[in-house]
Parts: C-alpha cells; sequence; structure tokens
C-alpha cells in the first residue's frame, strides 16, 4: 500500500475580531513527489482552517487505497481523530459530552466520511512554530513528541517534520495574505 505523508496547518489573524482572515495550508508527500494547497476565508476560527486543511488534502487525493500518516500542531483536531470524540458526537446527535452543540459540524460531516474513506489513516501531532535554530528547544519537543505519537525519529526525519510544519504555516499564512488583499480590493 502506498503511504502518503500529509502536513497541514491553519490559521487566523484576528481570530476574536469582527473580521478576521484565516488560512490553511497542506503539504503531500509520496517518495519524491510533494504538492502544495493552501487557501483562506474571512470571518472564520483557527479551528475550521486547521479542518480546512486536511479535508483539501484529503480531497486533492485521487486514489483511496492508501495509507496516509497526517500532521497537525492542532490538538483539536488530532486528538478527535486519536481518541474517536466523533463516535460519542454521532451517537449523541452531534452534541458533545456538555450537551452543547458540536462546533464546525458542517466541517466534521465532511471531513469523517473522507477519512473513513481511506485504507489506513493515523493522525500525529507536531509542534508548531518551533525555531529550528533552537537544537535544545528541538531535543525537547522532539521526546515530547515522541511519546505523545507512540513512535521514535531519527533527528534528521524529525528535523524534516519541523520543516514540513514551517512549510505548511508559511502556506496558511499566504492564504491569508491573499485573502486579506482580495477583501481589501473589493
Amino acid at each position: 500500500m502506498k503511504l502518503v505523508t500529509i502536513h497541514t496547518d491553519g490559521g487566523c489573524a484576528g481570530n476574536q475580531s469582527e473580521q478576521n482572515f484565516g488560512g490553511w495550508g497542506a503539504l503531500l508527500e509520496y517518495n519524491d513527489n510533494v504538492k502544495t494547497l493552501h487557501g483562506g476565508e474571512i470571518n472564520t476560527t483557527n479551528n475550521r482552517m486547521e479542518m480546512t486543511a486536511v479535508l483539501e488534502a484529503l480531497r486533492a487525493l485521487k486514489s483511496r487505497d492508501l495509507q496516509l500518516e497526517i500532521y497537525s500542531d492542532s490538538a483539536y483536531l488530532v486528538n478527535c481523530f486519536r481518541e474517536r470524540w466523533y463516535d460519542k458526537w454521532r451517537l449523541n446527535g452531534w452534541m458533545n459530552a456538555s450537551r452543547q452543540p458540536v462546533e464546525n459540524r458542517d466541517l466534521w460531516e465532511a471531513l469523517l466520511p473522507l477519512v473513513e474513506s481511506f485504507a489506513k489513516v493515523e493522525f500525529f501531532k507536531i509542534k508548531g512554530h518551533l525555531s529550528l535554530n533552537k537544537p535544545a528547544e528541538i531535543r525537547k519537543w522532539k521526546e515530547k513528541i515522541e511519546r505523545y505519537n507512540g513512535r521514535t525519529y531519527t533527528d534528521s526525519a524529525f528535523r524534516h517534520l519541523l520543516e514540513m510544519n514551517a512549510k505548511v504555516d508559511a502556506l496558511a499564512n499566504q492564504g491569508i495574505d491573499e485573502v486579506r488583499t482580495q477583501t481589501e480590493q473589493a
């Protein structure tokens, strides 16, 4: 089975303000092939952009007979899949543990069947915004991420993950900039 590694990020400038700009980025790796995607929206949230990044990355894949490893710095997204929060949401009529409607239900309802359509999908947490110029910090976070993800990484593999995370962060920022420019020109 072919392995595709997907790195995603989302962000929102002015997340709590009346008008804000959100962006998302995704980078898909298969062997030596790399595909990048990005986009943006106005009046959104950080979580919606994190989810949109994964959604758009999955939509870009033509085959479903794939093993996917998805890296995100969003605890909301990764924990939902790793801890299967969505099973209870579905059983409880899309109500969360506090008996409140699940936020971003529209995106969850689009994302869940898409994730389930692939042969194997695993979600992994990565530390966002980690400077590649601080070796002590990288070592500390490498150990934390290895424990959380239940796997070990060589130093070069972990550095690659951080580099890819920096690239998707830049793609998300590009999405923010583009939607901001479009809005200002309208």
